[in-house]
Protein backbone atom coordinates (compact mmCIF):
# COMPACT_ATOMS: atom_id res chain seq x y z
CA UNK A 1 0.00 0.00 0.00
CA UNK A 2 1.02 3.53 -1.20
CA UNK A 3 4.10 2.09 -1.55
CA UNK A 4 5.51 -1.47 -1.98
CA UNK A 5 9.53 -1.06 -2.11
CA UNK A 6 8.99 -1.88 -5.97
CA UNK A 7 7.33 1.49 -6.21
CA UNK A 8 9.67 3.07 -4.04
CA UNK A 9 12.54 2.36 -6.37
CA UNK A 10 10.65 3.22 -9.39
CA UNK A 11 9.97 6.56 -7.93
CA UNK A 12 13.65 7.19 -6.87
CA UNK A 13 14.98 6.22 -10.27
CA UNK A 14 12.41 8.02 -12.65
CA UNK A 15 12.35 11.69 -10.35
CA UNK A 16 16.49 11.19 -11.04
CA UNK A 17 15.86 10.86 -14.18
CA UNK A 18 13.67 13.80 -15.24
CA UNK A 19 15.56 16.36 -13.00
CA UNK A 20 17.08 18.13 -15.98
CA UNK A 21 13.92 18.57 -18.22
CA UNK A 22 11.30 18.88 -15.53
CA UNK A 23 12.88 20.21 -11.66
CA UNK A 24 8.95 20.45 -10.44
CA UNK A 25 8.35 17.07 -11.61
CA UNK A 26 11.20 15.61 -9.89
CA UNK A 27 10.77 17.19 -7.43
CA UNK A 28 7.32 16.01 -6.24
CA UNK A 29 8.31 12.65 -7.10
CA UNK A 30 10.48 13.25 -4.40
CA UNK A 31 8.23 14.43 -1.72
CA UNK A 32 6.27 11.69 -2.55
CA UNK A 33 8.61 9.24 -2.28
CA UNK A 34 9.60 10.28 1.69
CA UNK A 35 6.06 10.53 2.10
CA UNK A 36 5.39 6.60 1.02
CA UNK A 37 8.01 5.35 2.86
CA UNK A 38 6.87 7.11 6.07
CA UNK A 39 3.25 6.11 5.37
CA UNK A 40 4.34 2.21 4.64
CA UNK A 41 6.04 2.07 7.79
CA UNK A 42 3.22 3.81 9.24
CA UNK A 43 0.72 1.16 7.60
CA UNK A 44 2.38 -1.88 8.99
CA UNK A 45 2.48 -0.99 12.25
CA UNK A 46 -1.28 -0.72 12.53
CA UNK A 47 -1.65 -3.83 11.01
CA UNK A 48 0.57 -5.59 13.60
CA UNK A 49 -2.06 -3.94 15.77
CA UNK A 50 -4.98 -5.31 13.65
CA UNK A 51 -8.11 -2.94 15.39
CA UNK A 52 -6.93 0.45 16.50
CA UNK A 53 -8.72 1.67 19.81
CA UNK A 54 -9.80 5.25 20.23
CA UNK A 55 -8.99 4.86 24.34
CA UNK A 56 -5.12 4.66 23.70
CA UNK A 57 -4.33 8.36 22.28
CA UNK A 58 -1.10 8.62 22.31
CA UNK A 59 -0.79 4.98 20.57
CA UNK A 60 -3.78 4.11 18.51
CA UNK A 61 -5.25 7.02 17.28
CA UNK A 62 -2.31 9.53 17.14
CA UNK A 63 -1.17 6.75 14.47
CA UNK A 64 -4.85 6.80 12.68
CA UNK A 65 -4.68 10.86 11.98
CA UNK A 66 -1.55 10.34 10.52
CA UNK A 67 -1.72 7.56 8.48
CA UNK A 68 -4.89 9.26 7.22
CA UNK A 69 -3.13 12.68 6.62
CA UNK A 70 0.03 10.93 5.17
CA UNK A 71 -2.22 9.61 2.37
CA UNK A 72 -4.51 12.63 2.22
CA UNK A 73 -1.27 14.87 1.01
CA UNK A 74 0.36 12.03 -0.68
CA UNK A 75 -2.84 12.22 -2.74
CA UNK A 76 -3.14 15.96 -3.39
CA UNK A 77 0.44 16.10 -4.46
CA UNK A 78 -0.15 13.22 -7.07
CA UNK A 79 -3.42 14.91 -8.64
CA UNK A 80 -2.07 18.11 -8.88
CA UNK A 81 1.21 17.99 -9.78
CA UNK A 82 2.15 14.52 -11.09
CA UNK A 83 -0.72 13.26 -13.05
CA UNK A 84 -1.01 15.79 -15.45
CA UNK A 85 2.70 16.17 -16.05
CA UNK A 86 2.69 11.84 -16.69
CA UNK A 87 2.34 12.35 -20.72
CA UNK A 88 4.16 9.44 -22.67
CA UNK A 89 6.29 8.35 -20.05
CA UNK A 90 4.84 4.71 -19.63
CA UNK A 91 6.37 3.65 -16.61
CA UNK A 92 5.73 7.20 -14.59
CA UNK A 93 2.00 7.07 -15.69
CA UNK A 94 1.84 3.35 -14.67
CA UNK A 95 3.28 4.57 -11.50
CA UNK A 96 0.86 7.44 -11.00
CA UNK A 97 -2.06 5.97 -11.60
CA UNK A 98 -0.96 3.07 -9.41
CA UNK A 99 -0.69 4.94 -6.44
CA UNK A 100 -3.48 7.13 -6.72
CA UNK A 101 -5.40 4.27 -6.21
CA UNK A 102 -3.20 3.10 -3.20
CA UNK A 103 -3.79 6.16 -1.46
CA UNK A 104 -7.61 5.75 -2.11
CA UNK A 105 -6.83 1.84 -0.49
CA UNK A 106 -6.09 3.30 2.40
CA UNK A 107 -8.89 5.51 2.59
CA UNK A 108 -10.95 2.44 2.56
CA UNK A 109 -8.87 0.39 4.85
CA UNK A 110 -9.10 2.94 7.60
CA UNK A 111 -11.41 5.53 7.10
CA UNK A 112 -14.66 4.36 4.67
CA UNK A 113 -18.15 5.08 5.72
CA UNK A 114 -19.72 2.04 5.96
CA UNK A 115 -16.34 0.41 6.95
CA UNK A 116 -14.99 -2.84 5.13
CA UNK A 117 -12.72 -4.12 7.31
CA UNK A 118 -11.88 -3.85 11.11
CA UNK A 119 -8.79 -1.80 10.41
CA UNK A 120 -10.61 1.56 10.93
CA UNK A 121 -12.41 2.94 13.63
CA UNK A 122 -16.23 4.10 13.13
CA UNK A 123 -16.61 5.85 16.29
CA UNK A 124 -15.93 9.56 17.30
CA UNK A 125 -12.53 10.26 19.40
CA UNK A 126 -12.38 8.90 22.83
CA UNK A 127 -15.18 7.31 24.53
CA UNK A 128 -18.72 8.09 22.89
CA UNK A 129 -20.95 9.90 25.29
CA UNK A 130 -23.60 9.69 23.61
CA UNK A 131 -23.66 6.32 22.77
CA UNK A 132 -24.44 5.77 27.03
CA UNK A 133 -27.50 6.36 28.32
CA UNK A 134 -27.36 8.95 31.01
CA UNK A 135 -28.76 8.16 34.71
CA UNK A 136 -31.13 11.17 35.92
CA UNK A 137 -29.62 13.04 38.93
CA UNK A 138 -31.28 11.36 42.41
CA UNK A 139 -33.72 14.55 43.53
CA UNK A 140 -31.91 16.16 47.09
CA UNK A 141 -34.43 15.39 49.90
CA UNK A 142 -33.27 18.14 52.20
CA UNK A 143 -33.94 20.91 49.46
CA UNK A 144 -30.38 22.37 50.42
CA UNK A 145 -31.51 22.91 54.15
CA UNK A 146 -29.46 20.55 56.65
CA UNK A 147 -28.33 17.24 55.75
CA UNK A 148 -30.55 14.09 54.32
CA UNK A 149 -30.37 11.66 57.06
CA UNK A 150 -32.47 9.15 54.78
CA UNK A 151 -35.97 10.56 56.54
CA UNK A 152 -38.73 10.60 53.92
CA UNK A 153 -39.34 13.98 53.16
CA UNK A 154 -42.60 15.29 54.12
CA UNK A 155 -45.44 15.46 51.97
CA UNK A 156 -45.77 18.53 49.87
CA UNK A 157 -48.92 20.55 48.80
CA UNK A 158 -50.18 19.32 45.55
CA UNK A 159 -49.92 21.85 42.49
CA UNK A 160 -53.64 22.06 41.51
CA UNK A 161 -53.93 21.16 37.67
CA UNK A 162 -56.28 22.18 34.88
CA UNK A 163 -59.62 20.71 34.51
CA UNK A 164 -59.72 21.27 30.67
CA UNK A 165 -58.45 18.59 28.94
CA UNK A 166 -57.12 20.70 26.05
CA UNK A 167 -54.15 22.66 26.29
CA UNK A 168 -55.20 26.74 26.32
CA UNK A 169 -52.10 28.01 24.38
CA UNK A 170 -50.63 26.34 21.16
CA UNK A 171 -47.48 25.92 23.28
CA UNK A 172 -48.60 23.83 25.87
CA UNK A 173 -49.72 20.35 25.16
CA UNK A 174 -45.96 18.69 26.09
CA UNK A 175 -41.80 18.33 25.86
CA UNK A 176 -41.20 20.50 23.02
CA UNK A 177 -38.55 18.46 20.54
CA UNK A 178 -35.03 20.52 19.72
CA UNK A 179 -35.26 22.23 16.63
CA UNK A 180 -34.20 20.52 12.95
CA UNK A 181 -30.37 19.29 12.98
CA UNK A 182 -29.84 19.43 16.49
CA UNK A 183 -31.44 16.01 17.54
CA UNK A 184 -29.32 13.42 18.86
CA UNK A 185 -27.23 12.46 15.53
CA UNK A 186 -24.60 9.00 14.85
CA UNK A 187 -20.80 9.69 16.11
CA UNK A 188 -18.76 11.15 13.08
CA UNK A 189 -14.95 8.60 12.26
CA UNK A 190 -12.47 10.23 14.75
CA UNK A 191 -10.77 11.84 11.35
CA UNK A 192 -13.53 13.20 9.97
CA UNK A 193 -11.87 16.48 10.21
CA UNK A 194 -8.88 15.28 8.27
CA UNK A 195 -10.92 13.87 5.39
CA UNK A 196 -14.58 13.25 4.64
CA UNK A 197 -16.28 10.26 5.96
CA UNK A 198 -17.82 8.80 2.87
CA UNK A 199 -17.75 5.71 0.96
CA UNK A 200 -14.47 5.17 -1.27
CA UNK A 201 -14.86 1.66 -1.72
CA UNK A 202 -16.18 2.32 -5.88
CA UNK A 203 -13.38 5.07 -6.47
CA UNK A 204 -10.68 2.97 -5.90
CA UNK A 205 -11.55 0.40 -7.54
CA UNK A 206 -12.26 2.18 -10.43
CA UNK A 207 -8.86 3.15 -9.96
CA UNK A 208 -7.40 0.08 -9.57
CA UNK A 209 -9.29 -0.93 -12.89
CA UNK A 210 -7.22 2.27 -14.43
CA UNK A 211 -4.00 1.14 -13.52
CA UNK A 212 -4.03 -2.10 -14.29
CA UNK A 213 -5.24 -1.17 -18.01
CA UNK A 214 -2.33 0.85 -18.06
CA UNK A 215 0.14 -1.85 -17.28
CA UNK A 216 -1.03 -4.27 -19.15
CA UNK A 217 -0.91 -1.96 -22.10
CA UNK A 218 2.16 0.02 -21.81
CA UNK A 219 4.10 -2.64 -19.71
CA UNK A 220 5.21 -6.47 -20.23
CA UNK A 221 4.28 -9.11 -18.72
CA UNK A 222 7.28 -9.57 -15.99
CA UNK A 223 7.80 -6.28 -15.19
CA UNK A 224 8.05 -5.59 -11.87
CA UNK A 225 6.34 -2.42 -11.83
CA UNK A 226 3.05 -4.56 -13.12
CA UNK A 227 3.78 -7.24 -10.93
CA UNK A 228 3.33 -4.62 -8.26
CA UNK A 229 -0.19 -3.20 -9.70
CA UNK A 230 -1.20 -6.95 -10.49
CA UNK A 231 -0.57 -7.66 -6.48
CA UNK A 232 -1.85 -4.65 -4.67
CA UNK A 233 -5.42 -5.20 -6.97
CA UNK A 234 -5.41 -8.92 -5.51
CA UNK A 235 -5.08 -7.66 -1.91
CA UNK A 236 -7.57 -4.64 -2.73
CA UNK A 237 -10.00 -6.95 -3.94
CA UNK A 238 -9.45 -9.72 -0.76
CA UNK A 239 -9.40 -7.50 2.12
CA UNK A 240 -11.77 -4.60 0.87
CA UNK A 241 -14.31 -5.97 -1.67
CA UNK A 242 -14.39 -9.49 -0.17
CA UNK A 243 -13.77 -11.20 -3.73
CA UNK A 244 -11.46 -13.83 -2.54
CA UNK A 245 -12.49 -15.58 -5.95
CA UNK A 246 -11.55 -13.07 -7.89
CA UNK A 247 -8.52 -12.35 -5.64
CA UNK A 248 -7.35 -15.82 -6.25
CA UNK A 249 -8.26 -15.97 -10.15
CA UNK A 250 -6.07 -12.51 -10.54
CA UNK A 251 -3.46 -13.99 -8.86
CA UNK A 252 -3.35 -16.82 -11.03
CA UNK A 253 -3.74 -15.30 -14.30
CA UNK A 254 -0.34 -12.77 -13.23
CA UNK A 255 1.70 -16.05 -12.63
CA UNK A 256 0.52 -18.06 -15.91
CA UNK A 257 1.48 -14.14 -18.25
CA UNK A 258 4.91 -14.45 -16.22
CA UNK A 259 5.45 -17.59 -17.64
CA UNK A 260 4.76 -16.38 -20.78
CA UNK A 261 6.70 -13.64 -20.69
CA UNK A 262 10.24 -13.25 -23.01
CA UNK A 263 11.44 -10.08 -22.69
CA UNK A 264 14.71 -9.68 -20.56
CA UNK A 265 15.42 -7.71 -17.98
CA UNK A 266 18.25 -6.78 -15.33
CA UNK A 267 19.15 -8.52 -12.15
CA UNK A 268 17.41 -6.32 -9.96
CA UNK A 269 14.24 -6.06 -11.67
CA UNK A 270 14.42 -9.85 -11.99
CA UNK A 271 14.97 -10.19 -7.94
CA UNK A 272 12.08 -7.87 -7.54
CA UNK A 273 9.72 -9.82 -9.66
CA UNK A 274 10.83 -13.29 -8.24
CA UNK A 275 9.33 -11.83 -5.00
CA UNK A 276 6.02 -10.64 -6.27
CA UNK A 277 5.93 -14.05 -8.02
CA UNK A 278 6.20 -15.81 -4.75
CA UNK A 279 3.68 -12.70 -3.16
CA UNK A 280 1.26 -13.87 -5.77
CA UNK A 281 1.43 -17.72 -5.42
CA UNK A 282 0.64 -17.55 -2.06
CA UNK A 283 -2.23 -14.85 -2.99
CA UNK A 284 -3.38 -17.55 -5.02
CA UNK A 285 -4.31 -19.87 -1.95
CA UNK A 286 -5.23 -17.07 0.12
CA UNK A 287 -8.08 -18.46 1.82
CA UNK A 288 -7.57 -22.02 1.42
CA UNK A 289 -7.47 -24.76 3.01
CA UNK A 290 -4.46 -27.04 2.94
CA UNK A 291 -6.17 -29.52 0.98
CA UNK A 292 -7.58 -26.45 -1.13
CA UNK A 293 -10.85 -26.53 -0.23
CA UNK A 294 -12.28 -22.95 0.71
CA UNK A 295 -12.52 -22.62 4.68
CA UNK A 296 -15.61 -23.07 6.49
CA UNK A 297 -15.75 -19.66 7.74
CA UNK A 298 -14.99 -17.75 4.42
CA UNK A 299 -18.64 -15.93 4.27
CA UNK A 300 -20.68 -16.44 0.90
CA UNK A 301 -18.55 -19.75 -0.53
CA UNK A 302 -20.52 -21.89 -2.29
CA UNK A 303 -20.31 -25.74 -3.26
CA UNK A 304 -19.04 -24.76 -6.89
CA UNK A 305 -16.85 -22.10 -6.72
CA UNK A 306 -15.35 -24.58 -3.94
CA UNK A 307 -14.24 -26.85 -6.48
CA UNK A 308 -13.68 -24.62 -8.63
CA UNK A 309 -10.89 -22.60 -6.53
CA UNK A 310 -9.75 -25.82 -5.14
CA UNK A 311 -8.79 -27.41 -8.49
CA UNK A 312 -7.08 -24.05 -10.07
CA UNK A 313 -5.32 -23.16 -6.89
CA UNK A 314 -2.06 -24.66 -8.09
CA UNK A 315 -0.47 -24.04 -11.56
CA UNK A 316 1.58 -26.24 -13.25
CA UNK A 317 4.28 -24.51 -15.54
CA UNK A 318 4.70 -25.88 -18.62
CA UNK A 319 8.46 -27.90 -19.61
CA UNK A 320 11.40 -25.67 -19.37
CA UNK A 321 9.33 -22.90 -16.98
CA UNK A 322 10.77 -24.51 -13.55
CA UNK A 323 11.99 -21.06 -12.90
CA UNK A 324 9.19 -18.74 -12.07
CA UNK A 325 10.50 -15.73 -14.35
Amino acid sequence: MASSEVDQKFLGRLAKAIEPSNPLLSSMLFKILGLSINLAAQTVKARKQRKLDTTRTTQSLDLYFHIIWLAREGLIMLEQYVLPMVGDHGELKVLAYKLRASFYYIFVLFHNNPPVSTMGLSTSQGSDTTARPQTPPMPRLDKGKGVDRGEPAPPETPTPTRSSLQPTHPIEGGPVGPPPGFGPQAPEPAAAFLLPAVDYLPTAHQYFKEAESYADTLLWGSHSLRLSVKTEFAAFLYDCVHDREGSRRLARKTVAEVYDASEGMDDDMFNDACELVTVLGKMMKRGLGSNNTLRPSTPGASQGTTSQAGSAATIVPTAGMENPI
